[in-house]
This record gives C-alpha cells, structure tokens and sequence, in this order.
C-alpha cells in the first residue's frame, strides 16, 4: 500500500453500506447468548450448540464480521483526521473518552459482551500511531496476528505435554440454570446478572478480541491511507484472487474451526490458530462480495447504506431489542425458542433495523447515539435534523 493524498473528507457509501452488512454478522453472532445465557457463564462457551444452526453461525459468522468492524473503525478514523486537521489528537482523546463511558453503560444494562470500551482504548494506541506508514501499519498488523497465532499453538503444544489440562471445561448446568433464572426473572433480576457477569466476559472480550481488533484498526488504518474505498480500481484486479483465498481457504478453514470446536482442548487451540488467520480471507471475500454486488445491484447498498450510517445506534438498538426479546425488561423468552426460532428473531429485529434507520435518516443527519457522541466530541451542539 501507498498512502494518497486525500481530498476533503466526505461521507463514502460503499462503508456505510459495509459496515450495515457487518452489523446482521454481529446480531446473529451476539443473539445466541441473550437467547441461552447460561453459556455466558462458560466465559463464551457457543450458545445454540447442536445441530445445523450452531453449525452454520459457527462457521460463516462467528470472528468474521467483528473483524469487519474494526478495519472500519480504522479506516473511519483516516477520514476524521482528514475532517478534524489539527484538533485530531483532542477530539480523538474525547471520542474515546464517550465511546468508553457508553460502553460501560452498554455492558452493565443490556449487553454483556460489549466491544465499545475494548474499542475506546484501542483507538487510543490508533491515535497515537496515526503517523505510520501504510506499509509499516500493514507490517504491525501482520505481526499481531502472527504472534497470537504462535501464541495459540505454543498453548496447544504444552497441552500435548498434560493431557488432563487439555480438556474442554463442562458447561456447569447448575450456574447455567441460574443465569437463566436471572435473566428471566425481572429487571432487577437482570441487572444483577449483568453486575456479576459482565466484567468477567469483559475481560475475556478484551484478552480474546483485543490483539485481533488492534491488527484490524492497523490495516483499516492503512487502507484509508490508501484512499481504497475511493478508489477502488486501484485493487479491482485483485478481486478474484480475494475471492479465491477466502472462500477456497477461509471457508475450509472455518469448517475445521467449527470441528475443532467441538474437540479436546488441543485441537481447539489449534483450530483458533488458524481461525485467526483464515478468518480475515472469509470476511475479505464477504467484503469484495458485498462490493460487486453493490455495484451491479446499487439498490442493495441503498438498503444497508443507512444502517451503517447510524451504526452505534444500531449497535445499541439490536441490544435493546433483543432484551425485550429475550430478557426480564419485556418478554423474558431465554431458553424458551429453539434455535431457528432464534435466527427468526434476528431476522426480524435487523429489518426493524434497516426500516428505522432508512425513516429517521430523512429528517435526521445523524443517529441519537452519533449525534451525543458527535456533540462530545466536537464540544458543540452539532445539528441533528436534516435541513
């Protein structure tokens, strides 16, 4: 990669219709735990976990789009620092700040596997290597990801040395049961459950998500650099061999992290080794995939555009609306649906989704949440009507 000199700043369609894409991946891979919660007792033990559901979530969604997610916020970040000039670092700084205190509110009252504060402090290393060079961003990133690979392999060679300490952990049944008794039982009740269970899986969001995201914000951080979105001709030759390595490599691969999923502790760090790597080709074809099919069929990214425009309002509008689904704030369904009952209920909320954010878009230039953070950030009242 190259870095281009950038024009002014402007909104880019082909992300904001990426990004609302991203946020059905991320619905359908969050849901299973409002829907079983005891699994998040197991620290992201796979809910819905038999049968040809489980398979294809574990398969075709689980690691890629929250991958998608942070090569966005990289990127995202190379257009700021075009809008914001000079004030970059303290506008950022603040960002950061707001994105951190809402996902803190996020964890503690609807989602307990919220990724803003992860984000928050990683925006804060972005931030301060917003002078890297394309090459050498993509360099670093490479490294993450290679030495949390090794790091996975080396654990599964020691297990090799104690067998017994490579055994998958049982899910406990009794705390199972009682997280679901939580969750069900009220909204007092649920809170409690968030309370206890939330730093928890914070810290296994953070140590299990963390390397990865900082990879992916160094490679969206290149990648805006380069200007690739807006200008893509610039690596349309490279489409069909994307193509090739992520469904003829990423795909086999993620089929053998399904598989090893499901086996001894060995084989399960050796399956995340490789997922960590193949995961990136799958969601890359997804991307290109996406792409030419926006560019063939444009009313495909007139749907998705206007959700990934609002992308935090509809981060914390899935969550909203799977605890009234799911939760003692309103239906208490959790452990009631079977799993395809459960994609049903994805479903619906993301096409609530796409209709609210196509509605409020035409009167509105930002979400709810963009427009605080907006606010926050630039330390003015940033219109929120559409004129």
């Amino acid at each position: 990669m190259t870095q281009a000199s950038a024009p002014v700043s402007r909104r880019i369609h082909e992300i904001d219709a990426v990004r609302g894409f991203a946020l059905g991946g991320i619905l359908i891979a969050n849901i299973g735990f409002f829907a079983d919660p005891g699994y998040a007792v197991g620290m992201g033990a796979m809910p819905i976990s038999e049968g040809p559901v489980a398979l294809a979530v574990s398969t075709l969604i689980l690691t890629k789009f929250y991958v998608i997610f942070s090569f966005l916020f990289g990127y995202s970040f190379t257009l700021q620092m075009r809008s914001w000039g000079g004030k970059v670092k303290s506008r950022m700084l603040r960002r950061c700040l707001g994105l951190f205190v809402l996902g803190v509110a996020h964890g503690l009252l609807l989602w307990i596997g919220d990724i803003l504060t992860l984000y928050a402090v990683l925006g804060l290393l972005l931030l301060g290597m917003r002078d890297m060079r394309p090459r050498t961003a993509v360099k670093a990133g490479c490294w993450i990801i290679g030495v949390t690979s090794a790091i996975w392999l080396l654990l599964a060679g020691l297990t090799l040395l104690d067998p017994g300490g490579a055994a998958t952990p049982a899910l406990d049944a009794a705390a199972a049961a009682r997280a679901e008794e939580l969750v069900t039982g009220g909204p007092l009740s649920f809170l409690r459950f968030q309370v206890e269970t939330y730093p928890v899986l914070a810290a296994f969001v953070w140590i299990g998500q963390g390397p990865m995201a900082m990879a992916l914000f160094l490679f969206g951080l290149a990648a805006g650099k380069s200007r690739l979105f807006e200008e893509p001709e610039r690596w349309a030759r490279l489409v069909p061999r994307i193509l090739w390595l992520g469904y003829g490599v990423g795909l086999p691969a993620a089929v053998f992290f399904t598989w090893s999923a499901q086996a001894d502790g060995t084989t399960q760090l050796i399956g995340m080794a490789v997922n960590n790597v193949t995961s990136l080709m799958l969601a890359a074809a997804y991307v290109v995939t996406l792409l030419e099919l926006i560019r063939r069929v444009p009313a495909v990214g007139g749907v998705l555009a206007p959700a990934g425009r609002v992308a935090a309002s509809n981060y914390i509008g899935q969550s909203v609306l799977a605890c009234l689904v799911f939760t003692g704030y309103g239906l208490a369904l959790a452990g009631e649906l079977a799993p395809v009952a459960v994609m049903g209920v994805a479903a619906a909320i993301y096409a609530v989704l796409l209709t609210l954010s196509a509605r409020w878009l035409r009167h509105h230039r930002q979400g709810p949440i963009e427009w605080l953070l907006r606010r926050f950030t630039l330390l003015s009242a940033a219109p929120s009507r559409s004129r």
